[in-house]
Order: C-alpha cells, then structure tokens, then sequence
C-alpha cells in the first residue's frame, strides 16, 4: 500500500460543524420559546451587572463578603454569555451549525465558568465562616490581598483543569457526515459520545475534572456548614444563633440553586439515557440559565445593603 494512502486511512476525521438543537420536539413553536429564554437572558445579564456597578460605586460595600459577591455575579456574566449566542440562534433563526474549534472554544469556556462559579461559592462559605467564628480577626484575615490571591487561585485552577479537554476531543475520530448534538450549546459529554473512538480516556479526565473540582467543592462546602453551625450553637443568645444564621441565608440559597440542577445534569448524563430527549435538554438548560438568573434576585431580596445599593444606581440611571 502506498504511504499516501496509508496516512490518509489513519488520518483522523474532524467534522467541520456540529448540527445543534433547541427544545426536541417542539421545534414548531421556538419562536414562542424564545420570549421566556430571551427575557432570562436579559434578566440574568441586567441583574448581576447591576449588582456589580452597585458594588463598585459604593464605598460601604467594598468589603470581603461583598467581593466575593462580584465575584459571583462576573461569573454568573460569563456563564450568561457561554450560551446566550448559540441559544437564541437557534430559537430566533434556526442557525443550528457551529464549527468544530468553536464548539471546543464554547465548551471549554461553559465548564470553565461552571467550575469558577463552584470554587467561589466555596470561597464565599469560607468567608461566611471566618466572619462568624472569627469576627474581631476577620478584615485581618481576609485582607484584599487574601482576597486577590483566591481569586487568581479560582481562574488558575479552572484553568489548568479543563485546558486538556478541547485537546482530547481533538484527537478523536469522528463518524462522517452530519453530527447531531443533544443542545443548543457544546458540554463535553456530548461532543464526547458523537466520537466513533474509543473514549475511555476522555470519560476518566472528564470525572476526575469533576470530583476534583465540583466534588471537592461541594464537600468542603458542607464541612464549613458543619462547623459554621456548631459555632453557632455555641452562642449563648438565641437572638445572636439567628442573626448570625441569616448572614448565611443568601450564600445557602445560591449555593442550593447552583448545586442542585449540577447534580441532576450529571445524574441524567450517567444514568438517564433512557429518558426523552426534552429532559436532557430542560436539565441542561435549568444547569446553565437559572443560576445566573436567580441569584441576584436572591441577594437583592436577602441583603438590605445591596437592595439599597442597586435602588441607587438604578435611580441614579433614571435621573441620567
């Protein structure tokens, strides 16, 4: 056999677009569908910039707690614009094809905001900890420096977890012609399933990117909250055990509202592959839109501070 031939027989085949999807099933009425999605988007955008401008522009507010709550609302920005393109594409104009680099670039940039998002809930527990066991050492111990650290460590971790990915899907052959994908956005498990390879490894890096990162998280998570409440119950005022607990309210909610549809994709993705193709794409869709949507609802309705601080920019935007 000549060498040409040879190489092109092993040669790997990358498809040039993957062919996404919206709501399976009702592809008729994506037009209505839209209107929902369009105005979460707009609702997830508005409210965590608003929160970050209220942050910004007011003095009082420029401590840790609240730091980490930009944190957070950046993120959820991120997280926002990872889908917002790909999404209503498809439900405003049917454009359902997206290159094979671009599908890689919007993936590793959904899982990347996903496991920022994971790691400062959990720098938001450690410092609902410190501000509760530690009051009196708590701006000494969580000084903008400490607070600059954590969250470079956030972006650094992130980052060397997740940058293999686009290149393990890379050297995957996959099957010819058309490849249909399960969203209207690129997740890794999807691409992954589309290959016509053996993707053993892809599936191992892929569960250890989520034990060591989201896994981790969510157990250390849980282990602040069990020495947040037994610090609590160590005061000796019902009234200070309560003041105390609401300061945690806002993060618990947030970190149950992220958690929560994290869990369910990944059960579904596992073991629920009997299941309509609508649940997948619901699950997925609550994963990533929902979070970014309802957690400035959430500290704007908690946290007076923060009301009062986006009342202001908003008044001050109405008077502009």
């Amino acid at each position: 056999m000549p060498l040409s031939q040879s190489f092109v027989n092993i040669s790997l085949f990358q498809p040039p677009a993957f062919l996404m999807i919206g709501i399976p099933g009702m592809e008729a009425v994506h037009g209505w569908i839209s209107i929902p999605f369009s105005s979460m988007y707009m609702m997830a955008l508005t409210g965590n910039c608003l929160i970050l401008q209220a942050i910004r522009k007011t003095p009082n507010l420029h401590q840790p707690m609240y730091y980490f709550l930009s944190m957070l609302a950046l993120t959820d920005v991120g997280l926002t614009l990872s889908t917002l393109p790909t999404t209503l594409a498809v439900l405003w104009f049917d454009h359902r094809l997206i290159g094979f680099n671009a599908c890689l670039v919007q993936m590793f940039f959904l899982h990347f905001f996903s496991v920022v998002e994971s790691s400062v809930l959990l720098a938001m527990s450690f410092d609902r900890f410190v501000a509760i066991s530690s009051p009196l050492h708590y701006v000494s111990v969580l000084t903008d420096n400490v607070i600059i650290k954590m969250g470079l460590a956030i972006v650094a971790r992130a980052t060397v977890s997740l940058f293999p990915l686009p290149f393990l899907l890379k050297r995957l052959n996959y099957c010819p012609g058309k490849i249909l994908l399960s969203h209207s956005f690129c997740f890794h498990a999807d691409v992954m399933k589309r290959a016509c390879a053996d993707i053993t490894v892809n599936i191992l890096y892929g569960l250890y990117v989520v034990l060591s990162t989201v896994g981790v998280d969510s157990l250390l998570i849980v282990l602040s909250y069990i020495l947040i409440l037994h610090t609590v119950m160590g005061l000796a005022s019902p009234k200070e055990r309560l003041r105390a607990l609401n300061t945690c309210v806002s993060h618990f909610l947030a970190v149950l509202v992220f958690y929560i549809p994290v869990i369910g994709v990944s059960m579904i993705h596992r073991f629920g592959r009997h299941l309509p193709h609508i649940v997948h794409a619901l699950v997925a869709y609550v994963y990533l839109v929902v979070p970014p949507v309802l957690n400035p609802i959430i500290y704007s309705v908690k946290s007076k501070p923060i009301r009062e601080a986006m009342l202001r920019v908003l008044r001050r935007k109405g008077q502009g």
